[in-house]
């Protein structure tokens, strides 16, 4: 088996990061420079002046998309800081470009205090048509994407909106292999952080009924201490019944386990006491909740993770260039929640025949940001 973290140790030093700006305009004579720079960029400076959205026909502004995180919530490593979140932002940044051709730049910020946050998107906005947050810790990252949702951009937090879109394709397409239906489902949700929430809003968006979401204290519900304003709307909408435990509890006759919080919390004799064919998401990074191999062996029908060394990775790019191809392309103010459901049927639809090894497309399909733009822009057009 291959050594990737070495193997990515090694790349990031010899490159020294995964970016570099390059220029579209030559500058190799007089009548470039003049054109490029001054004194001919008074010009186009002066037609944005008279008209503001002439600064998407002029500048670089309707293609661009700035990748915005305060380290405060990278991948599985926590909070680890802006400067040790480079190397994500960069990547993010990378992919923006590989499958959507939009030009990303990574931002990490210095303080991780919501209102200063807030304010310095706000500032840094007008050089951007959208905003991608990244690995910014809940609660604190509902409160800033909110705060957002009126800069006249559309603004995303991808832990949040790519997680939720995926994971509902990968579920659409794993209900037609084991023939249930939504409504009719029970499904845990381990975690209850930005991801968490999200997918299960989405969900319940979708059309599911029967939804139990767990933090590290157990299942929430209704009228349990210490919830915040956040678990508290979790606990208005999902677990109509008042279920009480944990995570032994709650897996008991469930049909779909989807895991977004910590490896190995899930055990063999809780696939064992779910229902038949169970659909088990193990998304924990970079070690799931489970391992596959744990899992097929306790009867888990079909397997996901968030890896692209096991079959059926649930991975963001699937969703967040399309959704942003798509939302630059026709200007939107915001992405709703139409486009993001939009979204989702369309990447689930990609895969024609789902079977138990392959419920959604391989994360390099070229094909998948054009058909997902497609869709984003439809959604958005008939609201």
């Amino acid at each position: 088996m291959k050594d990737y973290n070495k193997l990515s140790l090694e790349m990031h030093e010899k490159l020294k990061g995964k970016l570099e700006i390059k220029s579209k305009k030559e500058i190799k004579s007089k009548d470039d420079l003049s054109i490029a720079y001054t004194p001919g960029v008074a010009e186009p400076c002066r037609e944005i002046y008279k008209n503001p959205e002439d600064v998407y026909k002029y500048t670089i502004k309707g293609n661009t998309v700035a990748v915005i995180s305060d380290g405060s919530a990278v991948l599985g490593l926590g909070n680890i800081g802006p400067e040790a979140a480079i190397p994500v932002m960069e990547g993010k940044a990378i992919l923006f470009k590989e499958f959507a051709n939009i030009d990303a730049f990574p931002i990490c910020l210095k303080n991780q205090n919501v209102n200063q946050t807030i304010e310095t998107i706000k500032n840094i906005s007008p050089i951007f048509g959208g905003i991608n947050l990244e690995d910014f810790k809940a609660p604190e990252c509902f409160e800033i994407e909110q705060a957002l949702q009126n800069l006249g951009i559309p603004v995303m937090h991808d832990d949040q909106h790519g997680t939720s879109v995926v994971v509902l394709a990968g579920i659409i397409n794993s209900l037609k292999v084991v023939k249930k239906e939504i409504e009719n489902v029970k499904i845990v949700v381990n975690g209850s952080g930005a991801a968490g929430t999200a997918v299960t809003k989405l969900m319940l968006k979708y059309g599911f009924k029967n939804i139990i979401v767990l933090d590290t204290e157990g299942i929430i519900y209704k009228g349990r201490k210490n919830l915040n304003k956040i678990k508290e709307e979790i606990a208005s909408i999902t677990n109509h019944n008042l279920l009480q435990g944990d995570l032994t509890e709650a897996m008991k006759r469930t049909d779909i386990f989807i895991g977004l919080s910590k490896p190995d919390l899930l055990t063999a004799d809780m696939i064992k006491s779910m229902n038949d064919k169970p659909i088990i998401f193990a998304l924990s990074n970079p070690t799931p909740e489970i391992m596959p191999d744990i899992a097929e062996e306790s009867g888990a029908y079909i397997f996901a993770t968030g890896r692209s060394d096991f079959p059926n990775q649930v991975n963001n790019v699937l969703a967040f260039p399309g959704i942003f191809r798509g939302a630059l392309d026709i200007k939107a103010k915001r992405i709703t929640d139409e486009m993001k459901l939009a979204a989702a049927e369309t990447l689930a639809s990609i895969i024609k025949h789902p079977t138990r090894e392959e419920i959604l497309p391989y994360s390099l399909d070229k094909s998948i940001v054009p058909k997902i733009a497609e869709a984003v822009k439809m959604a958005y057009r008939e609201i």
